[in-house]
């Protein structure tokens, strides 16, 4: 898993809210069992016109948008199944980070554990973001993870809470079992240290 620290990038302005799993990544991609590729899935019904062609109309599409590293979202994002696809599209497609008023508290979960950082801000604060993105595209935001900041270039700052067990794995790129591996000496010492008692 890809550690992160801090990022300065891009946004796409996607002011939908309750957004399901099936919306981020449509069930017919669902028989895939590795990750790459997923990002071709990603808001298919929205990015992909009927005949298969891209919507040059949606904002996922627009030129401009390309490349960009986060996502801000709307209320409830993530909502639906569990699938941990939604995530694996969403990273694989090039977001790195979500920030939402709210999130479905499964795809929380599972965006934490695949390097997905989600972001909760309260909803004039990502509100007054969509414009800002919406009005000047090219606008870059920092998600520094470390200090738990969001920051806008005119020196607006948003702080942000994370369990700092997933922070920690993030900070180091882990995953649950790559944490666990990480330990290994100390698991060792203390399995020893109890074994002598």
């Amino acid at each position: 898993m890809q550690s992160f620290t801090q990022l300065t990038a891009t946004a796409v302005p996607l002011r939908a809210e309750n957004v399901d799993t099936d919306q981020i990544i449509p069930a017919r991609y669902l028989t895939a069992v590795t990750k790459e590729g997923m990002g071709e899935g990603c808001f298919a019904a929205w990015r992909y016109l009927h005949d298969g062609s891209l919507d040059e109309d949606h904002v996922l599409n627009r030129p401009h948008h390309q490349g960009a590293e986060i996502l801000l979202a709307g209320r409830n994002f993530g909502s639906g199944s569990s699938r941990e696809h939604a995530v694996w599209a969403l990273t694989d497609y090039g977001f790195r980070v979500v920030i939402s008023p709210g999130f479905a508290d499964i795809f929380h979960n599972n965006s934490l554990k695949n390097g997905l950082l989600p972001v909760t801000l309260p909803h004039h604060i990502v509100e007054m973001m969509h414009d800002l993105v919406e009005e000047q595209p090219d606008t870059t935001i920092t998600v520094d993870l470390e200090a738990q900041v969001v920051s806008l270039p005119d020196g607006q700052e948003f702080s942000f809470h994370i369990d700092s067990y997933r922070k920690a794995c993030l900070l180091d790129g882990l995953d649950d079992l790559g944490y666990l591996l990480s330990r290994s000496a100390d698991i060792a010492a203390y399995e020893a240290a109890t074994q002598a008692a």
